[in-house]
């Protein structure tokens, strides 16, 4: 059963990940909105890490840190040791280059659908804040029907795909090991952590706040240091690492000789995969930020996408081709060897000590990447339904969600990354033409956050100030 569906969702995700849909949307998108905001990520990366130390605007109300502490917990995860070995196995060392240059990009387009969520988002009666880009296409487009869809592909992207992937890549580490057993190890790792994940999810949504508030700082600059450490004891070697990397991501040859298995399409795969701009689910997230002006959280979310990618990604990279391991003698067919390769590569360092780490970041990144995933849905759920969820509604959908980890955790490579690859290339699709469109509304409220600045003020915003037409439920 789980083949006949695999080569249905294959076939689909080929189709989507042809040069002149997925990756033209992301990087051609990515670069417009580059150019329309006058390059900030350049020229306001500054001003990003100043904002991110703000308090809540009111009393009571999330932190831009801790809307990104549970953006970065979907985003800072199991794709950031797994995916990134598995772009280079599959697409070689210049998959990491492309990998860069989407997370570049990126920034741009991760500051306008947040910016946009800011703008659009609505306030609960329990004085806190939901949004999205459901809500943008609902209030902004006039188009309830294409908010709906996109909860529903959020839903299957994150409950599903990426919490099975999670769960799968997690209990790959371990295979490494004298005591795996293919078949009953996975279902043993797989039990665990719908067991733990169950029991975080049961607690609310302010708690997974606090946990991930907690969680993904001490586990991202224990893996950073770690990374710098194999650096240090490979110093030698950098320069053929940075020449394997670049050789491979201008091969053109190779690269349009199999655009499907190229360096480029690795990139914008598992790169997408990593940092999410341009998905709309971050979005999500920064709608719950309690900021004095929509630009701020925009700003926060593009500083997440290079944390992601251009400092975690990166750090395992690199760990891996420091020590000339160019990932040739790995392949996803033969089980788990993605998680192998990364294992291999510290190993060559700190002997025993190096795979048990990547064991031990791994269940400290797939803990917080499970809880992070699911914070998206339950409000997507409620956008569909049209209402608030009932209590039995959401036991339901959180034991749904914790079975689902189960089944990610026993099914094979194959299938959990082509269902993650289809589900977030479907989120792209329907999410990035709604911000190209609207485009102009997130740029019209950075230029007013621009003004403010120069005036040496604290901004604040006011619909009326960028003549908004559409009536919001906060900045009137």
């Amino acid at each position: 059963m789980f083949d006949i569906i695999d080569k249905g969702v294959l076939a689909v995700s080929n189709v989507l990940y042809q040069p002149w849909f997925v990756p033209l949307l992301l990087i051609l998108g990515g670069i417009y909105l580059t150019i329309r905001c006058k390059f900030m990520q350049f020229g306001m990366f500054k001003e990003a890490c100043k904002v991110i130390t703000e308090k809540p605007h009111e009393e009571g109300g999330v932190s831009s840190f801790g809307a990104l502490m549970v953006s970065t917990a979907s985003r800072v995860g199991t794709g950031n040791i797994i995916g990134v070995a598995t772009a280079i196995i599959c697409g070689g060392p210049g998959a990491i280059f492309w990998m860069w240059i989407t997370a570049f990009f990126g920034g741009a387009s991760a500051f306008i659908e947040s910016t946009l969520a800011q703008i659009y988002k609505k306030r609960d009666d329990d004085g806190t804040f939901k949004g999205g880009p459901a809500f943008y296409m609902r209030d902004a487009l006039g188009q309830r029907w294409l908010g709906v869809i996109f909860s529903i592909l959020i839903i299957g992207t994150y409950m599903v795909g990426y919490n099975m992937l999670a769960a799968y890549n997690t209990q790959s580490t371990f295979a490494v090991y004298g005591f795996y057993n293919e078949h009953s190890t996975p279902a043993i790792i797989g039990i665990i952590l719908a067991v733990l994940f169950g029991a975080v999810v049961l607690g609310g949504a302010k708690r997974l706040i606090k946990v991930t508030e907690v969680l993904v700082p001490i586990m991202g600059v224990m893996y950073v240091l770690v990374s710098l450490i194999v650096l240090v004891l490979n110093i030698g070697n950098l320069g053929h690492m940075f020449g394997m990397i670049f050789a491979s991501a201008f091969n053109f040859k190779a690269i349009f000789g199999g655009f499907a298995g190229s360096c480029i399409m690795y990139g914008v795969k598992r790169g997408l995969y990593s940092n999410e701009a341009g998905m709309g689910s971050a979005p999500n997230a920064a709608a719950r930020a309690d900021v004095s002006h929509p630009a701020k959280q925009g700003l926060v979310q593009m500083l997440s996408v290079f944390i992601d990618t251009l400092l975690i990604c990166t750090a395992t990279a690199f760990m891996c081709l420091s020590t000339l391991n160019d990932g040739a003698a790995y392949n996803l067919e033969d089980g788990p060897q993605a998680a192998a390769y990364v294992q291999d590569s510290l190993a060559s360092v700190f002997g025993p000590f190096g795979p048990t780490f990547i064991v031990i970041a791994m269940l400290f990144f797939a803990f917080t990447t499970l809880i992070g995933n699911y914070s998206y849905c339950e409000g997507c759920y409620e956008f569909i339904i049209n209402r608030e969820a009932t209590k039995k509604e959401l036991i339901v959908m959180r034991i749904i969600a914790s079975l689902l980890i189960f089944v990610g955790a026993v099914a094979s490579a194959g299938l959990v990354w082509d269902i993650a690859d289809m589900m977030q290339g479907l989120m792209v699709v329907t999410n990035v033409p709604s911000i190209l469109i609207l485009s102009g509304v997130a740029l019209k409220c950075l230029d007013d956050y621009r003004r403010q600045k120069a005036q040496g003020l604290n901004p604040v915003f006011k619909a009326s100030s960028i003549q908004l037409k559409q009536k919001t439920d906060h900045w009137n």
